[in-house]
């Protein structure tokens, strides 16, 4: 927050078809599954996204969750801090790094052990046909490899979420070190909510370059030109949502 004799400015950014949001200047909202908790809705289908993401502020003892409505698959990321996961009455912890895909037809609560800081990323799940959809699946980024991406050992992808056809969204964390980009714009049907875990760089958005630092977000639709690379003095890192593993129809 910027002192009365100060100007004010923003690198907030909203298109018709991207988004660039930093955490300066984002209000919090209230949530009636979230009781108390500070959360801020970052992409939903009133900015054009297709799906809802949310970062959840929890004071130690605060919790929320969501009740099975047979339609709509949540991912929590655990960004910082620590809760007790309970799903269909079965309760472990996550620390940071941790994560869960909840299906549509488990309800879950998740409960602050201490301050923490969390991602939630809802969408309508896609069923397909003959394939049995997925249960819940837990997991923690810590031990999942970092895989070198296209050759370049400095730029690492780390797949959250198992790439096979009972999954319709991929969830990945990619990291770059300093000086380290991808390899081309890329333009693609999938759609992305990205949110800056590290670091800081630059991001190429439709046709124009911007900065982009930690506890950024990021909406990008379909189709658009996008590119990034890492500057300043640590490795840039940034968790990642995309649409994946179903046919597209007319």
């Amino acid at each position: 927050m910027r002192a009365q004799n100060q100007l004010l400015h923003s690198r907030a950014r909203v298109r018709p078809r991207y988004a660039l949001f930093p955490l300066e200047g984002y209000p919090p909202s209230r949530l009636p599954t979230w009781p108390g908790v500070e959360a801020r809705v970052l992409a939903s289908p009133a900015l054009g996204a297709a799906f809802v993401e949310e970062l959840i502020d929890l004071k130690k003892g605060q919790g929320g969750g969501t009740e099975a409505d047979g339609r709509v698959e949540t991912f929590l990321h655990v960004i910082s801090g620590s809760i007790e996961l309970t799903v269909d009455g079965r309760t472990q912890p996550l620390g940071p790094g941790g994560y869960c895909l909840v299906p549509p037809a488990a309800d879950y609560t998740a409960a602050g052990t201490s301050d923490s800081r969390l991602i939630l990323l809802k969408k309508v799940y896609e069923p397909l046909p003959g394939v049995t959809p997925p249960g819940l699946f837990v997991g923690d980024a810590a031990k999942v490899p970092g895989e070198v991406y296209m050759g370049d050992q400095g730029a690492r992808l780390q797949t959250l979420i198992p790439d096979e056809l009972p999954y319709d969204l991929a969830m990945n964390i990619f990291t770059f070190e300093t000086g380290h980009s991808l390899p081309y714009v890329e333009t693609h049907v999938m759609e992305h909510g990205l949110w800056f875990l590290q670091g800081k760089g630059l991001y190429y958005l439709d046709d124009t370059w911007m900065e982009v630092e930690k506890d950024d977000f990021i909406w990008m639709g379909p189709y658009v030109p996008q590119s990034f690379y890492a500057t300043g003095p640590v490795a840039s890192k940034y968790l990642y949502y995309k649409n994946v593993n179903r046919e597209i129809h007319p």
